[in-house]
């Protein structure tokens, strides 16, 4: 019912991709429920990873609330890969989180190892998914830490309104700070535009702003301001079950196949 476009064959390695920015209100679980959807209609397997206690992402997605959630994980009392659960999307589970997962940030100070918990959980107990996208809080602290330990890139939503790049400096930085510290191979995938309108000039001059600081690495698929797509996490629906032929489904549709064109491209490059 979905299928797009045959990826499949294409990427054999997993990608662990965090979305990341610590304003809230950009899009990070717009994203991650509606892109991981996109890229399982384009015949890729997806972990949608929530990593924020407000949990949006998993009751976006139908989580019913039983069972283990990142919390367990991160605490290292359930092994990820049994924490994880289907959705009705195919191709496309996640890894569920309750309100509980703030706790894990003070309950884990004392760890050395606090910061790597995440990437330690992914490799006791390693997943067959070809991407994992993991919804990070709007903060810098230690959950979103724990992302970008564990993380081979980084996605970026920005917002098209008013101050739209406060804060990415910062965050940039703190991409510096976890490249030296744990994990020197981290990317950035790029930068994804949300909330456009096409109608407002606002829109088009942060476009410019946010091309002309990222460059190649801001992606040309634009995700637009979209009744349909905010209304579907409240039926626990992604866009592509609520309204295929909306703006916004079509949109997520156009970035995952972005993101797969440039993966492909780079996997081929590695090789040759």
């Amino acid at each position: 019912m979905f299928h797009v476009k045959h990826f499949g064959e294409l990427l054999k390695n997993q990608r662990v991709v965090a979305i990341a920015n610590q304003k809230g209100g950009v899009g990070k679980t717009t994203t991650v429920m509606n892109l991981g959807a996109a890229l399982a209609a384009c015949e890729q397997t997806v972990l949608a990873l929530d990593l924020d206690p407000q949990s949006n992402c998993s009751s976006g997605l139908g989580w019913a609330g039983e069972g283990p959630t990142s919390y367990e994980v991160l605490e290292g009392l359930t092994p990820l890969r049994d924490a994880a659960v289907a959705t009705r999307f195919p191709g496309l589970d996640l890894l569920p989180a309750r309100r509980d997962l703030v706790g894990a940030e003070v309950e884990l100070l004392a760890d050395p190892e606090r910061a790597q918990r995440l990437r330690q959980a992914l490799a006791a107990s390693p997943t067959d998914h070809q991407w994992v996208l993991i919804d990070c809080p709007p903060s810098l602290g230690l959950l979103t830490l724990n992302a970008l330990v564990a993380a081979d890139a980084v996605l970026i939503p920005i917002q098209c309104e008013y101050f739209a790049l406060e804060g990415v400096s910062e965050l940039m930085r703190t991409l510096d700070r976890v490249r030296d510290a744990w994990n020197p191979e981290l990317a950035v995938d790029g930068a994804v535009l949300t909330l456009y309108d096409e109608r407002v000039s606002l829109s088009h001059q942060v476009v410019e702003e946010v091309r002309r600081f990222f460059g190649e690495a801001a992606f040309a698929t634009v995700i637009p301001r979209n009744v349909r797509l905010a209304e579907a996490p409240s039926f626990g629906r992604t866009i592509l079950e609520y309204d295929i032929r909306s703006r916004g489904a079509q949109a997520y549709l156009a970035l995952a196949e972005e993101m797969l064109r440039r993966r492909r491209a780079h996997e081929a490059v590695r090789v040759g």
